[in-house]
């Protein structure tokens, strides 16, 4: 008799805890982020740069890229990732389905507005855009960098998403401060075939709006493989917004005098 009361304690509080289980929230809502989604190490350089916390309460991001014939200015609703584009001479949106041009002039845009609408975004809002939904972690040997190693993160995407989800990405970030610093990443957009040929980033400049560090300075190097040459071209942010307000839906949606692309 007393082995039977024993067992039959023993299976209602194997029942009651699974149900307690069962019975909690474990959506990242719910979750402490950092700590319960991601790799350790990547969870530390988004600490470094003021928490996914943080970003995942903000809804706008307003930039602007510098340039000679003037700047060009990219919104973005952070949770739709709708987007616009705004130069003297164009304008390219993206309202959540579609992507448009608007050419202001004469000047014929010789880029590819689906594959540029969001572009500058990704790089821009590193390393936060790599805590996205359907995303892979994995370990990437360091990037040796004028006597420096860096320790790498590799980014997969599962199949399906996004525009290119057999492009990869390596975050390379500095073992002292967690900061990101490089970020190599392959482009398949065109051929939709994965890629060994690799492009690197230089991030070194930030810049802190309201809490999160975002780059204000973006460097391109040539590179052999993994290793870096000389720096090609850099790229200057100013006028960084951040706003935890929705942006007008209505920003994004396709003028009258402008031209939805395939």
């Amino acid at each position: 008799m007393k082995n039977y009361l024993v067992i039959t304690l023993l299976l209602l509080a194997i029942v009651s805890c699974k149900q307690e289980k069962e019975n909690k929230d474990y959506s990242k809502e719910n979750l402490n982020i950092t700590t319960s989604v991601y790799p350790d190490d990547f969870s530390k350089v988004l600490d470094a740069h003021g928490g996914i916390d943080k970003w995942n309460e903000q809804q706008k991001l307003i930039f602007e890229i510098v340039k000679a014939d003037g700047n060009e200015k990219t919104t973005t609703a952070l949770k739709a990732r709708k987007s616009l584009i705004e130069t003297n001479k164009y304008a390219i949106g993206f309202n959540g389905k579609d992507v448009w041009l608007k050419e202001k002039d004469t000047t014929k845009y010789e880029g590819k507005p689906k594959f540029y609408y969001n572009l500058m975004f990704y790089f821009y809002a590193m390393p936060f855009v790599l805590a996205d939904d359907g995303i892979n972690y994995d370990k990437a040997d360091p990037l040796l960098y004028e006597g420096k190693k860096y320790p790498g993160i590799k980014i997969t995407y599962e199949t399906g998403v996004g525009e290119s989800p057999e492009d990869e990405y390596i975050l390379y970030y500095d073992s002292e401060t967690n900061k990101m610093a490089w970020l190599g990443y392959t482009v398949t957009y065109f051929s939709k075939e994965k890629s060994k040929d690799f492009h690197f980033i230089k991030y070194e400049d930030w810049q802190t709006v309201d809490g999160l560090m975002l780059p204000a300075t973006l460097k391109w190097y040539n590179a052999e493989g993994f290793e870096i040459g000389e720096m090609r071209n850099a790229l200057s942010f100013t006028n960084v917004y951040i706003s935890k307000t929705k942006p007008d839906n209505t920003v994004f949606e396709k003028p009258n005098d402008a031209n939805f692309v395939e």
